[in-house]
């Protein structure tokens, strides 16, 4: 079972850096390159999207790693508690005045993936 919730998680990460990296990437340029902003500003808004983009495949990886050899479970832990604190961003901004970042799925596929990687890291140590 704990292999199921870890592998789970990994591919909800996989699946959403798939969708943020490549779809969501093409539409949020698109939005990007069309606005006022200096070249600049536009160059590093495009590195910080990717960047988290790396941290959905990262976050995959080592849940997959941590799935696979489970006495590595201790890699887990960092990166389910990013994807805890990532939702809860989402959450505070989300009813502190930036209401639209709560109809994106960020919010609940981070929360899925740490509620996920809890339940398979807590089922390998008992």
């Amino acid at each position: 079972m704990e292999l199921f919730f870890l592998m789970a998680a990994s591919l909800i990460a996989l699946g959403g850096a798939v969708f943020h990296g490549y779809v969501g990437g093409r539409i949020y340029m698109r939005h990007v390159r069309s606005s006022d902003l200096m070249p600049l500003t536009q160059s590093l808004s495009l590195v910080s999207w990717q960047m988290f983009t790396i941290f959905l495949l990262v976050s995959s990886a080592t849940l997959i790693c941590v799935a696979v050899k489970p006495h590595l479970a201790l890699l887990g832990y960092p990166i389910l508690l990013s994807n805890a604190l990532g939702a809860g961003l989402f959450l505070l901004l989300g009813v502190t005045g930036h209401a639209p970042l709560l109809k994106l799925p960020g919010m609940y596929l981070m929360s899925l993936t740490a509620v996920l990687g809890w339940l398979g890291l807590v089922g390998q140590s008992v």
